[in-house]
């Protein structure tokens, strides 16, 4: 790992962090390779069957705003320790649904897992704020490694306890999962953090002026095709590789190396950024995404799905990593809360969208369709990112 955290308080927060995020990040492999195959068995149209993980997307969207609120009225600690409980009652809730056959049971309980992955999302701005810009790459980094280990973690989860309830295919995997967010509570109360500044609107620039800024939209542009695109291939894959005739076990494991590729290479994307920028990082995170597009166009055969899935992962950690740390820099500590809740909510609004519309276009078109939208989608955010570098630098001349 690049650079180190030399405060023993930071030190120790970087550690909670990182366990909190290997156990938090853990959810959403079991949600995604298997709430698919749950919503083939009970949905009541093909075109529902990704509903359950759209679900899940909306709830991380419908989060960001009563996290932000949260955070500003009780601090990141026992926010985050709520967080770990409402993860334990999605699981629980999924698992009642599958056992019930109620569909609409089971997306509750998917939503609800959402809502616990807006506060897993914050772990990485608690990560940042307070630190030096200069550490801010390798603070970031040591988040994302924990979704490394979750990237091992939930997908094993999935494979050992899906049938760990005789009669009752799949709930065991998500009480597994509500059984890791409970293991975070006790590890989110070992974490000792600076206040959140308040969100009183005495201090800092307001909103306004801030999503104006060119590097705000080029930050946001990128977080939002990096992360659209990246759901909207992963929500449809598992289901598009068991409709290819492959086992469940074998959709699983393409999460995993898809999981695998988003957090790998967080070993060496924050000294990528020191070295050549943010900028050249984001764009090579899109190129790579473009380059999953095409293997999965290339044909239906177990290693187009894994190559695709593996680097959409490795494409969106180089984008998303760069994106992260460029938000980072446009705001002030106090300003942190309310500009990080407009990023995620205008992303994760959009992602909750592409999430949607991605089982629909599976059904109707097929894999290669899902496919064929990617490229588009990255090619436009590398204009973005490519014309409005004259803009911030015109910005940074005049202030």
């Amino acid at each position: 790992m690049s650079g180190t955290i030399t405060s023993p308080a930071a030190t120790r927060n970087m550690a909670v962090l990182f366990a909190a995020q290997t156990l938090g990040a853990a959810s959403p492999p079991v949600i995604v390779s298997l709430g698919g195959l749950v919503g083939q068995a009970y949905a009541p149209s093909p075109s529902l069957v990704t509903v359950p993980v759209s679900a899940y997307t909306i709830g991380v969207a419908a989060g960001t705003i009563p996290l932000a609120m949260l955070l500003n009225r009780l601090g990141r600690r026992p926010t985050y320790m709520i967080g770990s409980l409402v993860g334990m009652s999605a699981g629980l809730i999924a698992a009642v649904g599958i056992w019930a056959g109620q569909f609409l049971v089971f997306c509750l309980g998917t939503f609800i897992a959402g809502l616990y992955a807006a506060s897993v999302q914050s772990y990485r701005f608690a990560a940042m704020d307070g630190t030096p810009p200069e550490k801010r790459a390798n603070a970031l980094q040591w988040v994302l490694i924990g979704g490394l280990c979750a990237a091992v973690l939930g997908p094993q989860l999935t494979i050992l306890f899906r049938d760990a309830l005789p009669g009752v295919p799949y709930a065991g995997a998500f009480i597994a999962q509500g059984v890791m967010a409970l293991f975070a509570f006790p590890v989110l109360s070992a974490l000792r953090l600076p206040p959140v500044q308040r969100l009183d609107g005495s201090t800092g620039r307001p909103l306004g002026e801030i999503a104006r800024l060119p590097r705000f939209r080029i930050a946001l542009a990128t977080s939002i095709a990096s992360y659209s695109m990246m759901n909207f291939m992963m929500t449809a894959g598992p289901v598009a590789m068991v409709i290819c005739g492959f086992s469940p076990s074998e959709a699983a494991l393409g999460i995993q190396w898809h999981v695998l590729g988003m957090f790998a290479p967080s070993f060496v994307t924050g000294r990528l950024i020191k070295t050549f920028g943010e900028r050249p990082v984001m764009i090579l995170g899109l190129m790579i995404m473009a380059a999953g597009a095409c293997s999965g166009l290339s044909g239906i055969d177990l290693y187009n799905f894994w190559i695709a899935l593996c680097l959409l992962g490795v494409g969106w950690n180089f984008a998303f990593f760069g994106a992260t740390t460029m938000l980072a820099s446009c705001h002030a500590p106090e300003e942190g809360p309310k500009v990080q809740a407009l990023h995620d909510f205008s992303m994760f609004g959009v992602v909750a969208v592409g999430s949607v519309s991605s089982g629909a276009l599976l059904s109707a078109a097929g894999w290669p369709a899902v496919n064929l939208v990617v490229l588009p989608v990255v090619t436009l955010a590398t204009l973005v990112i490519l014309i409005g570098r004259r803009f911030d630098a015109k910005s940074s001349l005049s202030t």
